[in-house]
Formats: C-alpha cells, structure tokens, sequence
C-alpha cells in the first residue's frame, strides 16, 4: 500500500466513526419520535432522521472500501447532516440536541474530509 493510499484510509476510517456515531443517533431519534405519540407532529423530523442514518450509513460503507471518487458523495452526505441538524434544533429534548450535535459532528468532519482531498 502506498503512502497517498494510506493517508486516503486513514482520513476515511476517521470520518467512517463519526458518520456511524450520526447514523445511531439518526435512527434513535426517529425511534423516539415514532414511539412519541406525536408522530403527525414530528413527520418531517422522523424522515430527515431516517434520510440522514441513510446517508450516513451509505457514505460510511463506501468509505471503507476506500473508493477514490467520492468527493460528492460526501458533500451530499454533509448538506444531509446539515438539515438534520436544522430540524432536530427546532426541539427541545434532550435525544433531538444530541442529534443535531452528532449532525454537526459529521458536517465538521465531511469539510475536513473535503479540505483534505483537495488539498492532496
């Protein structure tokens, strides 16, 4: 393995942990609020919940294959996590701010990832 390939799979395996962390608080934000009661309530959270894990999860796969072109796969990744982050911000429990805080999470390390890439 050659030392770009290396850096690649180290840059990679270090965004893959956070967009997993995102992906697990995603899915159990959507549990709760499916469980809520409120369910009508907190349709647009719930989907932008389950597209965000999605993405997340997807995004974190690909990465571990360490497959070069995924520059935009990544920044779509981001702009997903942002309107997570927006959504879950709306509300006042305390699983909607630890989303929205891993959200934010996974958009800082998506522009890390992004400004490694084009900086190498």
């Amino acid at each position: 393995m050659n030392q770009n390939s290396n850096l690649r799979s180290m840059k990679n395996k270090e965004l893959v942990e956070v967009l997993l962390d995102c992906m697990k608080h995603c899915n159990h934000c959507a549990n709760t609020s499916l469980n809520s009661g409120y369910v009508e309530m907190m349709i647009d959270c719930i989907r932008t919940n389950q597209v965000c894990a999605e993405i997340c999860s997807t995004t974190a796969k690909i990465l571990s294959l360490s497959y070069e072109n995924v520059d935009d796969l990544v920044d779509y990744c981001k702009t997903i996590c942002q309107a997570c982050a927006r959504e879950c911000s709306k509300h006042n429990n305390e699983y909607y701010k630890s989303c929205s805080d891993a959200c934010q999470k996974s958009v800082e390390a998506c522009n890390i990832y992004l400004n490694k890439t084009l900086s190498a």
